[in-house]
């Protein structure tokens, strides 16, 4: 009776702490897909790294160009989160010579370019194509890594979109680009011990504590600066890991089982069977 009764303390035990434990992880201060910045997005692109266009996770931004254009975004990416990263062609409605191939292309704020694990990188269309839709999703960020690896981190994260390949005369016919970023949360799983101490945000400005001067020029009226994105809440730079709870629940489990192997083995304390006339 008495390890029976242990036995379903220890159960109720458990089943309140991972009912804690999933509280927790869905309070986590980093930013979800269902709460980061959705709506329309910029109506336009940049042409180069240093004047890409911002654009939050879950937003759909749009912009007007010329086949053979490039157009730059920069995306806030932050610990734990797994990005993808959509855009959508629409090609023009006249006659074009032949086909065309599209490609988008993901660097990190180191400026490396980061391979995709799922999506088509790049498609081609044909020269009677209404659209050519490309997409890539990137690993997930790591709040730290060995200086030699290049796993991303979190930061900025630019993405280029271009033709690749086309016929001669079909260059500069107008397009329409459509570019929609977006996050999963892959918690503690992808969770490492260390942390950088700022994330990778090229450009940002850094003022003279003295004369309050800033290190790098103001950006252009009515742009919004690269450096000034971040995810909704802040950077977390890997101060949030639901990997503690369930460290934390594993470590009560196995005490809670040791105790109540104790309580098994123990036994009565006399011994099972008493010599007679004792």
């Amino acid at each position: 009776m008495r390890t029976r009764r242990f036995m379903t303390a220890a159960l109720l035990a458990g089943v309140a702490l991972l009912g804690t434990a999933g509280t927790a992880v869905a309070d986590s201060p980093s930013p979800s897909p269902s709460s980061s910045g959705s709506g329309a997005g910029p109506t336009e692109a940049g042409t180069s790294f240093r004047t890409a266009t911002p654009v939050q996770p879950g937003q759909r931004a749009t912009a007007g160009a010329s086949t053979g254009d490039y157009l730059y975004w920069v995306v806030p990416v932050d610990t734990g989160q797994r990005a993808t990263m959509k855009a959508k062609v629409t090609l023009p409605k006249a006659a074009r010579h032949g086909a065309s191939t599209w490609q988008i292309d993901v660097y990190d704020g180191l400026r490396r370019r980061q391979a995709c694990v799922y999506g088509a990188q790049t498609r081609a269309a044909a020269a009677d194509a209404a659209s050519v839709e490309v997409s890539c999703t990137l690993r997930t960020v790591r709040s730290w890594a060995e200086q030699s690896s290049n796993d991303p981190l979190p930061g900025s994260y630019y993405v280029r979109l271009t033709v690749t390949g086309l016929p001669q005369d079909d260059l500069g016919l107008p397009v329409k680009a459509e570019f929609e970023p977006s996050v999963d949360e892959a918690g503690g799983a992808y969770a490492v011990d260390g942390k950088l101490s700022k994330p990778l945000v090229p450009g940002v400005a850094t003022a003279d504590p003295e004369d309050g001067s800033s290190a790098s020029p103001a950006p252009a009226a009515g742009k919004r600066s690269a450096g000034a994105l971040e995810p909704e809440g802040g950077w977390s730079s890997g101060r949030w890991s639901d990997r503690w709870v369930w460290t934390a629940v594993g470590a009560l489990l196995a005490a809670l089982a040791g105790i109540f192997g104790y309580s098994v083995t123990r036994g009565s304390g006399r011994p099972s069977r008493v010599p007679p006339g004792v």
